[in-house]
């Protein structure tokens, strides 16, 4: 068996980290204001959210290379920032993985939230706590463990994204090939037991992580 580059999955590894870490820190805030706040434009915001989760891939990638590209005054901020663009760079990566599972967080978290007892947290407003303390020292603990089991799936979904990240990112070995993408080059270059490992690797990774959701997700009384 010829030998494995394992770089791709400790890339794919440390980019759904960080899309997981940023992707909590978009989607907990965006889950907390759909639930307890009431503005203009909340049913487009709420749509928004979802829309990543029906688009095809390619589509999302196409969205992200006209926003973030050279051309783009975002991407021009970027590579003035980095001093390179962010196309084609691992970092890309971590962006496509964050708008590939952020909404799936999104929605896993505002479930959660809409689910804890609200009697606590309008107790902690009759004492006199401000809105973020009820937030941070009431909701939140209320909710960690369905909160905690979204971002264990938000994990694997952006460790096995492909078609955003081939899109934003590209496909340059030892750069920014993650593990999908490995997987895809492997089979196409007819190098079936290198496609073989990394596939098993990344379903026992999968396996591991939907287990720890489950654990994580409370069970109903019968």
């Amino acid at each position: 068996m010829p030998a494995i580059d394992w770089f791709p999955l400790w890339l794919s590894l440390r980019v759904a980290l960080l899309a997981t870490l940023a992707a909590a820190a978009i989607g907990i805030p965006a889950a907390y204001a759909l639930v307890n706040r009431e503005f203009r434009g909340k049913e487009i915001v709420d749509a928004a959210t979802t829309l990543p989760l029906v688009l095809p891939p390619t589509v999302l990638g196409y969205y992200l290379l006209v926003v973030l590209g050279r051309n783009s005054w975002l991407g021009g901020v970027y590579e003035w920032i980095a001093g390179e663009p962010l196309v084609f760079s691992w970092q890309a990566a971590v962006v496509a993985a964050v708008l590939h599972s952020a909404p799936l967080l999104i929605k896993s978290t505002r479930a959660a939230l809409e689910s804890v007892d609200h009697v606590y947290e309008r107790a902690a407003r009759t004492l006199g706590a401000p809105e973020l303390e009820v937030f941070l020292r009431v909701t939140l603990p209320l909710a960690r463990r369905p909160i905690l089991a979204a971002a264990a799936l938000a994990f694997a979904r952006s460790l096995g994204d492909f078609g955003v990240t081939i899109m934003l990112a590209g496909n340059i070995p030892g750069h920014t090939q993650t593990v999908a993408v490995a997987i895809y080059d492997a089979v196409e270059a007819g190098e079936g037991a290198t496609a073989r490992v990394l596939v098993i690797v990344v379903s026992l990774l999968a396996v591991a992580l939907l287990s720890l959701a489950n654990r994580l997700t409370p069970r109903r009384a019968l």
